[in-house]
């Protein structure tokens, strides 16, 4: 029997067509989670069909645009309070799904939950968002908006480099029906380029971060060293015992510490452990100032608010940034009473581009720098409202304080890392979708 041409072809088209549909879900059918991961990989926002009503396709289009446009690891599913998706480990099991770093926020149903890497942003911090952007009956669009709006500034890391090679917004996964080897070879030439250029763009920021805050720090440097040079101890005089000179000889440490670390930094974060080892040093010749004087040994006091050089702080006093709310800073004598008598304290400034203006007006290179000085978590409390507050106390500030893009040294978000995480290493929630009728338990369950 003979078998027209036409005919075969039609029968292979019928075929093709078959398998197409076969491997991806029509637009009525509910997505599962492996489903939502691979179209993750492609874009940084999914909506499934069966949400559709909360977030409109040019709503979501315009929110991956941000998230694109900012270069960051932000992935945002947008999914219905259905069986398909169970609340319980649903935000792990996407991370585990989707295999790449990063910050993970979900819509599901009424509820909205967050986590991450910590490599890219805390769990504290990613709970301090989530709070920040609840509200009863808020819609999906103000509330998504709101969530990355705050997260992309303080978020670490690239965007992963398939977001650049395979379009996709549609909320179809098509990572299946990619099959010629044609595709995959320029997929990958593609995705190095796109990473080497982040890499490149990265490195450049760090750079030009470090020799800012280098300038700052080898000022700081220079003054203790000449503070060391001043002081008119000697470890063998009269009087001196072995207190004494364990604190003369700590103050010597800290300052050979603070040079040799500085000249070894290679990126900004590397900046925080100088100025610790900086502060460290006044407060051990604070101490070795008491014991000579015969006084009480001081409370250990964090250094003074608006210049570190000025030593430990003595007392607090009443502050108000310009534009900003009113708050307590430690400081020292000396600025204690220019307050108390209306003058304005001597403030630490920095070179800006309008100047040289106080730390705490000048960019988030800064963070760093201020951060080694005022540990413990109490900077962002003493920052807020300032401009240097404002670019870096976003509500992760305050458990990511003075680093903002640049503390934790690497930009590993974005980067594949498939199921292999740590229970330690992916956190956040923000409390559960049950808090807000979303349906469900706890959020996490249990796996946070």
């Amino acid at each position: 029997m003979r078998i027209r041409p036409l005919h075969l072809l039609s029968a292979l088209a019928g075929l093709i067509l078959t398998l197409l549909l076969a491997l991806a879900p029509s637009a009525g059918a509910r997505a599962a989670v492996p489903d939502v991961a691979a179209a993750l990989k492609q874009g940084p926002v999914y909506v499934d069909p069966g949400a559709a009503d909360q977030l409109s396709k040019a709503d979501a289009d315009a929110l991956a645009q941000k998230i694109k446009d900012a270069d960051k690891p932000l992935f945002v599913a947008v999914l219905p309070a259905t069986a398909e998706y169970p609340p319980e480990n649903l935000l792990r099991n996407l991370r585990t799904q989707t295999g790449v770093t990063g910050l993970y926020a979900v819509r599901l149903g009424d509820g909205f939950a967050a986590a991450a890497d910590r490599s890219v942003i805390s769990a504290n911090a990613v709970d301090n968002l989530v709070t920040s952007v609840r509200q009863p009956g808020v819609d999906a669009r103000t509330e998504l908006n709101n969530f990355v709006d705050q997260a992309l500034p303080t978020l670490r890391g690239s965007a992963p480099a398939s977001w650049g090679t395979v379009g996709g917004d549609s909320g179809v996964p098509v990572g299946g029906l990619i099959t010629l080897g044609a595709v995959a070879a320029a997929g990958g030439a593609g995705a190095y380029a796109v990473v080497r250029r982040n890499r490149l763009r990265k490195e450049a920021e760090e750079r030009e971060a470090l020799e800012k805050l280098r300038v700052v720090v080898d000022e700081d440097i220079t003054a203790f060293g000449e503070e060391l040079e001043r002081l008119d101890f000697h470890p063998a005089e009269p009087g001196a015992d072995d207190a004494m000179r364990a604190d003369y000889e700590r103050a010597l440490d800290s300052y050979d510490k603070a040079k040799s670390l500085m000249g070894s930094a290679t990126h900004p974060h590397d900046v925080k452990p100088v100025t610790q080892a900086l502060e460290d040093g006044r407060w051990s010749l604070a101490v070795l100032a008491a014991r000579r004087q015969s006084r009480p040994l001081p409370d250990r006091r964090p250094p003074c608010f608006f210049d570190p050089r000025h030593g430990p702080a003595t007392t607090d006093r009443s502050w108000t940034p310009a534009g900003g709310a009113t708050r307590e800073v430690p400081v020292c004598a000396a600025d204690a009473t220019r307050l108390d008598e209306g003058r304005d304290p001597m403030a630490r400034t920095v070179e800006t581009v309008d100047g040289r203006r106080p730390y705490w007006e000048a960019g988030p290179a800064y963070g760093p720098w201020a951060g080694g000085y005022f540990g413990g978590g109490m900077l962002p409390g003493l920052l807020v409202g300032t401009m240097l507050g404002s670019m870096l106390a976003t509500p992760a500030y305050a458990s990511e304080y003075g680093g903002g893009e640049f503390e934790g040294g690497d930009f590993s978000g974005g980067e594949f890392s498939s199921g292999d995480f740590g229970s330690g290493d992916f956190g956040g929630g923000g409390g559960g979708f049950g808090d807000f009728g979303g349906g469900g338990g706890d959020f996490g369950g249990g796996g946070f």
